[in-house]
């Protein structure tokens, strides 16, 4: 049975990316989010076994999702992807319980290896 994945960017383009990639590779895609507080909200609803997170978004960032994300599920993986690759940003991202960081722009491939190495954790 192929993982369940929960996209989240506020980029509609971007989103469509990371799914092409993801669904090539077998993966099962449950939901788009636009918004950190829609990725919490679908969270529990939809209950995938990784959730992809950008960091800068309107309203609730990713950082902030994590945490709320965490708050719901210790266990939760996310993997961020952002073109923000500020060390700062990647250390809170993964100090607040992101699993993983991939830095856009990115290729298929660390996507994949990503994922599948959170997977497997």
């Amino acid at each position: 049975m192929p993982a369940k994945i929960l996209i989240t960017d506020d980029a509609a383009y971007m989103r469509m990316v990371i799914k092409d990639i993801l669904l090539k590779d077998g993966y099962e895609i449950v939901g788009e989010c636009e918004s950190g507080e829609d990725a919490v909200n679908k969270y529990g609803e939809l209950k995938p076994d990784l959730v992809t997170m950008d960091i800068v978004m309107l309203g609730m960032s990713g950082i902030d999702s994590v945490k709320k994300l965490i708050e719901i599920d210790p266990q939760v993986k996310i993997l961020m992807i952002s073109a923000l690759g500020q060390q700062a940003l990647v250390v809170e991202a993964i100090q607040a319980g992101a699993k993983g960081f991939v830095i856009k722009p990115f290729t298929p491939n660390a996507i994949l290896e990503e994922t599948k190495r959170i997977l497997n954790e």
